[in-house]
C-alpha cells in the first residue's frame, strides 16, 4: 500500500500531460498584469475540474480567483499561490507559466488524500505580481489570516532556499514647467526636465547616506518633445527599496524630499504618485523552508544542490509572510545560468526539460503541505515561529 507521499506523487504524474499543456499554453500566450483572461480561465476550468469550488472575480479584481476543496474532516488550512502574468515585451521570462501550475499540481495531488488528512486546500490565483500585485490587497482584505501556512516556488537556474525579499515603493515625479523657445527666449520658460534631472542628481548623492541594502533605480519616462523647446512637462518613476517596510517609509518620504527640493530649485510645480503596488518584504518562515528543503532532496535533489536563500528584489508574496506563515523558494528549471526577465531564460523556460522541473515543484510543495499538515507538532513549531517574528 502506497504512502499519503507516494499517493499525491502518482496523481501528480496521472495528470501531468494536462498539467504540461496548459502551462505550455500560458507560455505561448503571455498576458499582461490584470489582463491575464485566458491563464485565469484555464486556470479556473482545471481546478473545477479536479473538484475544487471556485470564487472569481476577488475583490473586483477580474482574473483573480480562489479555488478551495475542503475535506469534511476538520484540519489545518494551507494556501498555493499561483502567478501567471507576463513580462511588458517579454513575455514569460519570469517562468509563471510555471509558478501557476506547480501550485495547481500540487493541490490536485493533495486532494487525494486530504479526505482521510482532513484540512483545507486553497489555490490563490493572483494576477500583476509584476506591477500591481493582487496579493497586496488580498493580504490587506484579511484572506490569508485564516491560512496556517502559504507556499509557491519561483522558477530559476538553481534550487534556492526561501530568502528575503525586499519592501518596494514604487514612486512616480512628475514636474510642470512652462514652454519656451530653448534659444530666442528661454528666460520665458521652466524647464521640468531640469528637475528631473536635479533629481536624479539628489538621490545619487542620497545614496551616499543610505544602507548597502537600499535600492533606489529609476527612468526618465518622459522628458521633452524637441531639443529646442524648453520642455514643460517631464517625469521620472523611481523603485525605492529597503529591507523593511518601516526602513522604507522614512527612505520614501527622504526621496519625495529630493524631488520637492528640485521642484523649488527649478520653479516647477510637482506631483508625486504611486504608479504601481507597494510591496513589504518577504520574511521566510525557516521551519517551514526546512520542510519545503527536506521534501525537495526526499525527491531527488541532492543536499549540496540546495543554496542558500538570496534577495530576489522585491515580491507581493511579502505583503502575505507577515499575515501567516510563508515561504518562496527557488526552483531549478533551467541548466544554463540565465537571469530572469532575459529573452534567454523566456525560452529556455518553454522547453520540455522546464515542464519536468515544474511536476517535480508540484509533488514537492504537495508533499510538504501534506506533512506539514499530518504533524501537529511541526505546525506548531512553523506558527510559533510566525509569531515570535511578527
Amino acid at each position: 500500500m502506497s504512502t499519503p507521499k507516494e499517493q499525491i506523487k502518482t496523481v501528480i504524474d496521472q495528470y501531468s500531460s494536462r498539467f504540461r499543456e496548459i502551462s505550455s499554453f500560458i507560455g505561448a500566450n503571455p498576458e499582461l498584469g490584470n489582463e491575464e483572461y485566458l491563464a485565469s480561465a484555464r486556470l479556473k476550468e482545471e481546478l473545477a475540474f479536479h473538484g475544487f469550488e471556485i470564487e472569481a472575480p476577488v475583490l473586483g479584481i477580474e482574473t483573480a480567483f480562489i479555488g478551495t476543496y475542503s475535506a469534511a474532516k476538520d484540519g489545518p488550512v494551507v494556501g498555493l499561490l499561483a502567478e501567471y502574468d507576463a513580462l511588458k515585451d517579454l513575455g514569460h521570462a519570469c517562468g509563471h507559466h510555471l509558478i501557476c501550475m506547480m501550485s495547481v499540481g500540487a493541490a490536485v495531488g493533495l486532494k487525494s488524500v486530504i479526505d482521510e488528512l482532513g484540512g483545507t486546500i486553497r489555490v490563490y490565483g493572483t494576477p500583476a505580481e509584476e506591477t500591481r500585485g493582487a496579493k497586496v490587497p488580498m493580504a490587506a482584505a484579511g484572506l490569508f489570516d485564516d491560512c496556517d501556512f502559504a507556499m509557491m516556488a519561483h522558477p530559476y537556474y538553481a534550487h534556492e532556499r526561501s530568502g528575503s525579499s525586499l519592501a518596494m515603493d514604487a514612486v512616480q515625479f512628475e514636474f510642470f514647467g512652462k514652454a519656451a523657445h530653448a534659444a530666442a527666449s528661454p528666460h520665458e520658460g521652466i524647464n521640468a526636465l531640469d528637475a528631473v534631472i536635479q533629481t536624479f542628481n539628489g538621490i545619487n548623492a542620497l545614496r551616499q547616506q543610505v544602507k548597502s541594502s537600499v535600492r533606489i533605480h529609476g527612468i526618465i519616462n518622459a522628458g521633452g518633445q524637441a531639443a529646442n523647446i524648453i520642455p514643460d512637462y517631464a517625469s521620472a518613476q523611481f523603485y525605492v527599496r529597503a529591507a523593511t517596510r518601516k526602513e522604507l517609509t522614512s527612505l520614501t518620504q527622504r526621496v519625495i524630499h529630493v524631488a520637492e527640493g528640485a521642484a523649488m530649485q527649478t520653479g516647477c510645480r510637482l506631483e508625486t504618485s504611486n504608479y504601481e503596488t507597494s510591496y513589504d518584504e518577504l520574511v521566510t518562515n525557516e521551519t517551514l523552508s526546512d520542510a519545503y528543503t527536506r521534501n525537495l532532496i526526499e525527491n531527488g535533489i541532492a543536499p549540496e544542490a540546495v543554496t542558500k536563500g538570496n534577495d530576489h528584489g522585491s515580491a507581493d508574496l511579502g505583503n502575505v509572510s507577515l499575515r501567516c506563515p510563508a515561504i518562496h523558494p527557488y526552483i531549478q528549471v533551467v541548466d544554463e545560468q540565465h537571469s530572469l526577465h532575459t529573452p534567454e531564460f523566456r525560452d529556455l523556460a518553454m522547453l520540455d526539460r522546464a515542464l519536468d522541473a515544474m511536476i517535480l515543484g508540484a509533488k514537492v510543495l504537495g508533499c510538504t503541505a501534506y506533512e506539514v499538515m499530518d504533524n501537529a507538532e511541526l505546525l506548531k513549531q512553523i506558527k510559533d515561529e510566525f509569531s515570535s517574528a511578527n
